[in-house]
């Protein structure tokens, strides 16, 4: 089996999932905040290479169940290389019941209603979806190359097509003193697409990542302890999700909450509510984080 040459990236939940490359680098590359796959161009991989993998994967790892596609948005690829990948998965892997992936909504639009429900049918599916914001200024400052409107369409070709996702949704994206604004239009999109999961982080950029010097110039400002946890209340409170799994578990995150909507909304709100009295000293202050999760250390 072939030994990959950059960092490989994955969600925690997939850390049981085998790992095969099918692409290098993101094929977008121009996120503001992202410094993920910045240093490795974007390229396919030889299917020769995939397949060699994928038969080698079998006999090592005959039990597997699941397959995550690396690198950055493996969905980038055509419908046409994706089936391949997918059929020689089953062929080979036959214990294989989903293949799951990142994948962005530039990567949607590149495919047919149809293509979709056929990529559904060959087990692909719980893609990882960095849609960061429902409002478009926020959309502008992170790069993200689409708009909201754009976002809710793909998102609910997906959802047609029987293909779960999770959504990743970025609190404080559109800069101090734009939190609300920013969460009333981000729960306007989630509950017009309603993903199966939310995932959520607070910004932040590493060195090398144009946002990272917009935040060192002041161009860009963080957002506050306490309009945090406001952006996180107005989200919440505005989801109107009718059965999908709320995370905020992420290291970045002032409150990291975790339940299924709508059933928990209430207990997550009451649990924001006891973070927010615990914090009630430092409202006005701001997180200190370091690395490329924004792992908050203290605050400032």
């Amino acid at each position: 089996m072939r030994e990959y040459e950059t960092i490989t990236y994955r969600p925690p939940y997939e850390a049981r999932s085998f790992l095969l490359q099918v692409t290098r680098g993101c094929s977008h590359g121009k996120c503001t905040f992202c410094t993920m796959y910045r240093g490795t161009p974007f390229t396919t991989d030889p299917f020769e290479d995939v397949l060699a993998d994928i038969i080698e994967a079998g006999r090592l790892y005959p039990d597997t169940k699941r397959v995550f596609l690396e690198h950055g948005d493996p969905f980038c690829l055509s419908a046409d290389r994706l089936t391949e990948i997918a059929e020689a998965i089953h062929r080979y892997m036959p214990a294989v019941q989903t293949i799951a992936m990142y994948a962005s909504v530039k990567n949607i639009q590149t495919k047919t209603d149809a293509e979709l429900k056929r990529l559904r049918a060959l087990g692909i599916n719980d893609l990882n979806i960095g849609v960061e914001s429902g409002l478009d200024e926020a959309l502008e400052i992170l790069g993200k190359g689409y708009t909201a409107v754009q976002a809710e369409y793909e998102l609910k070709r997906l959802t047609d097509a029987g293909i779960e996702y999770g959504a990743n949704v970025i609190f404080g994206a559109a800069g101090r003193g734009l939190g609300k604004k920013n969460a009333e239009a981000t729960a306007g999109l989630l509950n017009a697409a309603q993903p199966n999961t939310v995932f959520t982080g607070t910004i932040h950029a590493s060195p090398g990542a144009p946002l990272y010097e917009d935040m060192r110039s002041g161009k860009f400002r963080d957002s506050t302890i306490g309009e945090y946890l406001d952006e996180e209340e107005t989200l919440l409170s505005g989801l109107e999700l009718k059965n999908s799994r709320y995370y905020s578990t992420h290291p970045s995150n002032i409150s990291g909450l975790k339940g299924r909507l709508p059933g928990d909304k209430e207990r997550l709100l009451s649990e924001l509510s006891a973070r927010r009295a615990e914090l009630s000293g430092i409202l006005d202050r701001l997180p200190a984080k370091k690395g490329e999760e924004g792992i908050i250390l203290g605050y400032v």
